[in-house]
């Protein structure tokens, strides 16, 4: 085989695992004793042991050995990515070898397709991972697997310079190697070079302080070139043997793998055979009975058929096809997504991706909606899975989103399992924040006004999550976001419909708080808004207040609670003239109210709002509303506190000063403020106006008792005015004249 002389150079530089990472330091450097001279720069190797001219021994340095070490027992937290690494660095030697067979002169290119076997030995212990990848030279051998970190990808790709998209296809990871010994007490790597001429060589070593090359005639040649590892398997990495682990292990990390990955395995299958007893009486020309036999075949069987629909232009798969891959890389058989988006970016950055709403919402979400063990977008890197468990990757709101992320660029640490902070990642979350709003949008926008709305009862509650922690995506999502109102009965309205029903001169968006739409609906506060025929938003959950406190505004309206304290509803001078001389008038009541309700409001108002009710209870600027002081305190009793809402509890008692029941109380106030009869009366009007209002009743057993007593003496009135008609109706009968009998 005849190379051009780049092609050989890059051939020498390059290795069949593309190990590379972090420069090793000089003293990390192998040596050796029989040859004295310089290679390519390096120190020469000290040789510690030759056992004859085909075998050499060779020792690590103390630093080699300490780093080793750090690998084996600190640098990897989960062992299962051994597989991930070995079939990376095959993968790469593959695809190396595609590459210099292009530049490759003559008709003597090896033909030999790029294939990656994986196999087990249950029996003998071992795991064999074999390529047909560009293979090793003896040099490279030393070079590459003698040091720890040695960057041959580097070289490679430093001697290319410029090169094209092909060429950035290989690895560019460094110690990924020497995670064999994660499960394998030794690693044996037997090793041909597409070199013309090369032989097929044999690397050993059990991770202690040496390794030896030999000539590996002996061993089963190899076809073409390409390297075989042999893992010997610890003790306790025994799990590894069963091929449906490996099985596992591969569909998770290299299941989009570009060469054909086949795994040795054993299938059981059923075939017909004549049965022989049934058959024994068989009369001549009569058919033969048959009976089916189970039958055990081993055989390689290819495991990444799947291909990496991300990496094609996002004008070329049809819908089926998007559905078909959503279903099998997500294991959501029963689910059809909503929307999805394709596409990638080139620039400062190059990634591609490809991002799913799913159709319902994810099983593990159902029970937790950050639940951790939940998976939604994966990392690649040139098709090899990295992790689906960095948080930085998308905000924690975009928890439903599912996709995959193929980026060269990912800041990652040597190990491949960190995602590292920096301006490549700042660049990859917004641009997935972004296109997840643009599918949103576009459900939003269907004329199928259906799908948004299964869309909002699945997922409407992370976006209420990332108008709180996304400030800088507060806007987009606003829009978004779907509320009931007092106009909208059973359908969901948002900020835009609402401005569009607004009445005339109205310039604020209302809204009240409240634990469901009927309760909400019956609160005393926006009887004023109604009669005006202004349309109140109503927050039934806990998350809504917090939600809509972060919208200060939308548009040119402000976002008005209405249940707060003060709430203008821009009727003029005269009205503000009217409650300040009504606050006078009802100044005694205001006061006497205030010393009997001292504790459970801050005050007492007269308010001009109110139409049917007689009073009601509304918080003060820094309060909390009664659903959200329920949430509260349940949280504070659960995690040991006393369930006390202190400074939380701003309530202010409005009073309407045209209902019957307060004139009423007033004239009892003016006639005899001292008297049980009339404080009873006040303190129930303020147990009904806490619970139209939502509040609890905190002291159940008074508020019983006052019912009572009201109960009782309409009941003694009523009973008396019966008493008296009665005695009158007697006294009439027996003021009449008794007439005397004639008897004749």
């Amino acid at each position: 085989m005849k190379f051009s002389t780049a092609a050989s150079m890059l051939l020498l530089a390059g290795t069949s695992a593309g190990f590379t990472s972090y420069a090793p330091s000089r003293n990390a450097f192998l040596a050796r004793s029989s040859h004295t001279e310089e290679v390519r720069g390096f120190r020469p190797l000290q040789m510690s042991d030759v056992v004859d001219s085909k075998e050499e021994t060779f020792e690590f340095q103390a630093e080699v050995g300490r780093v080793m070490d750090i690998i084996i027992n600190s640098l990897y937290s989960d062992k299962d990515i051994f597989l991930r690494e070995l079939v990376s660095n095959s993968a790469d030697a593959c695809d190396k070898k595609r590459f210099l067979s292009v530049t490759a002169d003559g008709d003597s290119v090896d033909t030999t397709p790029p294939t990656i076997k994986i196999k087990a030995g249950p029996e003998n212990q071992k795991i064999i991972i074999e390529d047909t990848g560009v293979g090793m030279t003896r040099y490279e051998l030393i070079n590459n697997l003698g040091r720890i970190a040695q960057s041959g990808t580097k070289y490679f790709m430093e001697a290319l310079g410029e090169g094209s998209a092909d060429v950035n296809l290989i690895g560019q990871f460094g110690v990924g190697f020497y995670s064999a010994y994660l499960v394998a007490d030794k690693v044996e790597v037997v090793t041909k070079s597409m070199q013309a001429g090369s032989p097929q060589l044999k690397w050993e070593s059990d991770s202690g302080s040496s390794f030896t090359i030999s000539d590996a005639n002996d061993e089963e040649a190899i076809d073409g070139s390409g390297t075989r590892l042999t893992l010997h398997i610890k003790d306790d990495a025994m799990q590894y043997l069963e091929s449906s682990k490996l099985e596992e292990l591969v569909q998770r990390y290299s299941e989009f793998i570009e060469f054909p990955l086949q795994l040795w395995k054993s299938n059981t299958e059923y075939e017909k055979v004549p049965d022989i007893e049934a058959n024994a009486d068989l009369a001549e020309g009569e058919e033969p009975k048959m009976k089916t036999v189970p039958k055990t075949v081993e055989e390689y069987e290819e495991m990444n058929t799947q291909k990496p629909l991300w990496l094609r232009s996002p004008n070329e798969p049809e819908d089926e096809e998007y559905k078909e891959f959503y279903k099998t890389a997500f294991k959501a058989s029963y689910d059809e997504p909503q929307k999805w988006s394709h596409f990638r970016l080139e620039g400062q950055v190059d990634f591609k991706a490809l991002l799913y709403v799913p159709g319902m919402l994810p099983f593990e979400l159902s029970k937790d909606m950050f639940d951790e063990e939940s998976r939604n977008v994966r990392l690649y890197v040139k098709r090899v899975f990295i992790n689906d468990k960095f948080e930085d990757i998308m905000p924690r709101w975009l928890k439903f989103v599912k996709g995959v992320v193929d980026s060269d660029d990912l800041p990652l640490n040597v190990s491949r399992e960190i995602l590292q902070k920096s301006k490549v990642l700042s660049i990859i979350n917004k641009r997935l924040v972004r296109k997840s709003l643009d599918m949103f949008r576009d459900i939003a926008e269907d004329e199928d006004a259906s799908k948004y709305i299964m869309f909002w009862n699945n997922f409407g509650k992370y976006l209420k999550i990332g108008i709180i922690e996304d400030d800088k995506n507060k806007k987009e999502l606003a829009p978004l976001l779907r509320f009931y109102s007092s106009k909208s009965g059973e359908e969901f309205t948002s900020f835009d419909k609402y401005i569009d029903g607004m009445v005339e001169g109205q310039k604020s968006i209302y809204y009240v708080t409240g634990e469901g739409r009927k309760n909400a609906m019956q609160l005393p506060v926006i009887e004023k808004l109604k009669t005006k025929g202004y349309e109140v938003l109503l927050m039934t959950e806990p998350l809504d207040e917090i939600t809509i406190e972060a919208i200060r505004d939308y548009k040119e309206f402000n976002v008005i609670d209405a249940t707060k304290e003060g709430l203008d509803l821009e009727d003029g001078e005269e009205t503000k003239k009217e409650t300040e001389e009504l606050n006078e008038k009802y100044a005694d009541l205001r006061e006497f109210l205030e010393v009997q309700l001292e504790g459970k409001v801050q005050k007492v108002t007269v308010s001009t709002l109110l139409t049917d009710s007689p009073a009601a209870l509304v918080q003060g600027a820094y309060g909390v509303s009664p659903t959200m002081q329920r949430y509260m305190k349940a949280q504070s009793v659960a995690s040991g506190g006393d369930g006390s809402m202190g400074s939380m509890n701003q309530a202010i008692l409005e009073i309407n000063p045209k209902h019957p029941i307060v004139q009423d109380l007033e004239k009892m106030v003016q006639a005899d403020k001292e008297s049980a009869k009339t404080q009873n009366f006040a303190m129930l009007m303020y147990d009904v106006a806490s619970m139209t209002g939502g509040y609890e009743v905190s002291d159940t057993g008074s508020f019983a008792q006052r019912v009572m007593s009201l109960m009782s003496s309409m009941g003694s009135s009523q009973s008396g005015e019966v008493g008296v008609e009665d005695s009158k109706e007697k006294n009439s009968d027996e003021d009449k004249a008794i007439e005397p009998e004639v008897i004749l």
